[in-house]
């Protein structure tokens, strides 16, 4: 969108999915919903098939929720559907009714039914969270535990798909299984599938490196089909037929293209009930709602985060909205679904407006399905897959590590507990083990047990809409939740500016550093303020904005310096330069080995130079020095650690 364009929109009026907004902005809606409709459909088909759902469930579940939660939800840009992050989930689910029916020749379309009805139960659960207004529980999960889950999902996707992308059919296990398995793929790959597959992976891992950005704009998944269609028709997919390569034989058929029904009535499915009598049906239907809540209220986050208009989204309506689709979409056979992160950016790039671009390419997924699903029928498994991959790699991408690692070392140890946790047993167990992490570091730490769930905070008027808000014990994760709401019930709901005071805390945790400074963006969005102090005295675990602080002395370096008074000005400049804040000068007498060995008289034109900094800025001082002085001067330089109570004094 031109700058101009958007500034003066700005200005006149915030875009609002009403009537009148569906009019004024048809024509961006319009194609917003297009261009997101050629990425969400080969997306909702391959998320569908690989959580173990027939292929068109997915799109069944994008058409409902582009539909319902535009009417309900106020949410303007985010994309309603099924998402990758509830793929390790759903095929549980599948996975484990398959088990408990054993030989029942019919377990595959059984499992199936009776996962749709725990996707109605959680869907019911969802709509209790947000009537009830719940939706704030998602604000307990700490980050790295959630990232840690998602670079899970991440793996767990790979390893189920890179088999398929390499078109080796029927390769089960768990993830760390599957892992081990792919060297076995690779050796045993169907080559011509392969090449479908591995071109796919090529377009999508070598498009963000296109600069062109014209061309850049075009959808890496639609260039995926447009390629993978006319490669299947020439490998013949669509007829049964085996051909030879390197003295090997090798199948090929219809099982290697996307099974897609002709008639959209006959290929609804509905819940089997039947299935809330097993014990682990409730297991799934607590991690659908929860972890599915939790993906959808950060998304929609993340999305209000990138508005242009800086719209706010109502959570509790949102997870209603979501709530109701999902009871709906499990009645016709459709997946669960979020607010998804990918497809709702996109819609944002795209120039939508309002929430009617998710409605216009709910609309879209409709009509292509109902006219032309032979066309769905071309694509190759393999081309879907490996969008599975690409997406699995980027919820694990190596800079989801190193964002973690930035954050704290402590934050790496919770997310990468929590990972391996999911990756050896199952989500939910993983999650439990992230957070039980976490806990025995805020204990390690010192944070007292009485403080991890209950927040201590004094309230006080300290001039006219302006309160002080002073915390005690410990602000952390696990007590965040009331945190919150006080503060939002003094500040956003009464309109008043805040202090929070955190001086008295023994430690303020990276979750609570995170969503403290996203709240100071909330407040700033509605004309408030809400400064945050009393940090002086705690020690930051890393240089990270959202890094943990613990109250406590922080080590830093004291460098002396006795060198001749004539290099006093020169030392002093460079020392500033390169980062002391202050520095002592004493003036002083003395004599070293060298003095000694000519007079016992003592040198009285000397200067004692001190300077208490960081490490970092200690080691660039010892660089000056060795480079700069000392091969010329006689200079005694010695480095101590220190512990400081306020680093900002230095």
């Amino acid at each position: 969108m031109p700058q101009a364009t958007q500034q003066s929109l700005t200005e006149a009026e915030v875009p609002r999915g009403d009537v009148r907004g569906f009019k004024r902005y048809l024509s961006n809606d319009l194609l917003s919903g297009f261009l997101v409709f050629l990425i969400a459909l080969p997306l909702c088909l391959g998320i569908s098939l690989a959580s173990g759902f027939p292929a068109i469930a997915g799109v069944f579940t994008a058409i409902v929720g582009a539909i319902i939660t535009s009417l309900i939800s106020n949410s303007e840009l985010t994309i309603k559907g099924p998402a990758a992050g509830l793929i390790v989930i759903v095929l549980g689910a599948v996975t484990d009714f398959k088990a408990i029916l054993g030989d029942d020749p019919d377990a595959a379309t059984r499992a199936y039914q009776m996962a749709l009805a725990v996707g109605f139960v959680a869907g019911i659960i969802q709509i209790a969270f947000g009537a009830f207004r719940l939706g704030f529980l998602g604000e307990f999960f700490p980050s790295s535990t959630v990232h840690g889950m998602l670079a899970a999902i991440g793996v767990i996707i790979i390893s189920k798909q890179i088999h398929i992308v390499l078109g080796v059919m029927g390769v089960t296990g768990e993830p760390l299984h599957l892992l081990a398995k792919v060297p076995e793929s690779i050796l045993g790959m169907n080559p011509e599938v392969a090449v479908i597959g591995l071109v796919s992976l090529a377009i999508l891992f070598g498009w963000p490196l296109i600069k062109n950005k014209n061309i850049r704009r075009i959808p890496p998944q639609l260039v995926v089909i447009l390629v993978a269609i006319p490669l299947g028709q020439y490998f013949d997919l669509s007829h049964d037929h085996t051909y030879s390569l390197a003295g090997h034989e090798f199948k090929l058929g219809e099982r290697f293209l996307v099974n897609v029904p002709k008639n959209l009535i006959a290929a609804m499915a509905h819940p089997d009930f039947t299935a809330l009598k097993y014990p682990a049906a409730w297991k799934w239907v607590a991690l659908f709602a929860l972890i599915g809540s939790l993906e959808s209220l950060l998304s929609a986050k993340a999305i209000d985060l990138l508005d242009p208009w800086k719209r706010k989204t109502n959570f509790n309506r949102d997870v209603l909205a979501v709530g109701i689709a999902n009871t709906v979409a499990a009645s016709i056979g459709g997946l669960p679904m979020i607010s998804e992160i990918v497809r709702s950016k996109a819609n944002i790039d795209n120039g939508a407006r309002t929430r009617f671009a998710d409605m216009w390419h709910g609309l879209f997924l409709l009509a292509f399905v109902a006219f032309v699903p032979g066309l769905i029928h071309q694509i190759p498994l393999a081309a879907l897959a490996a969008m599975l991959v690409y997406t699995g790699f980027r919820l694990a991408h190596p800079r989801e590590f190193l964002h973690v690692y930035h954050i704290g070392k402590e934050q790496l140890l919770i997310f990468a507990c929590t990972l391996v946790g999911v990756l050896a047993t199952d989500l939910l167990i993983g999650i439990v083990i992230g957070i039980a992490v976490k806990f025995t570091v805020h204990l390690i730490n010192g944070v007292p047990i009485k403080s991890l769930f209950k927040q201590y905070l004094d309230v006080e008027q300290t001039g006219e809409n302006t309160y002080l808000v002073r915390a005690y014990g410990s602000a952390v994760f696990s007590n965040w939740i009331p945190f919150k709401r006080q503060l939002e019930e003094i500040g956003l709901l009464r309109r008043n500016n805040l202090v929070i005071d955190l001086s008295e805390t023994k430690l303020v945790d990276s979750s609570v550093m995170e969503k403290l400074l996203q709240m100071q963006r909330d407040f700033e969005q509605e004309g408030l303020n809400l400064t945050i102090t009393g940090l002086d005295l705690h020690r930051q675990l890393s240089e990270h904005e959202f890094s943990t602080r613990k109250r406590g002395l922080v080590a830093m370096r004291r460098l002396t310096i006795v060198a001749d008074v004539g290099l006093q000005e020169q030392l002093v400049t460079e020392f500033v330069r390169l980062g002391a804040s202050g520095y002592t000068l004493i003036p002083c007498q003395g004599a070293g080995r060298r003095h000694l060995s000519t007079s016992f008289e003592p040198n009285s034109s000397l200067v004692r130079i001190e300077v208490v900094v960081t490490r970092a800025v200690s080691d660039s001082m010892l660089d000056y020095l060795r480079r700069d002085i000392l091969n010329e001067h006689h200079v005694t330089i010695c480095v101590e650690t220190v512990d400081v109570v306020n680093p900002d004094q230095f």
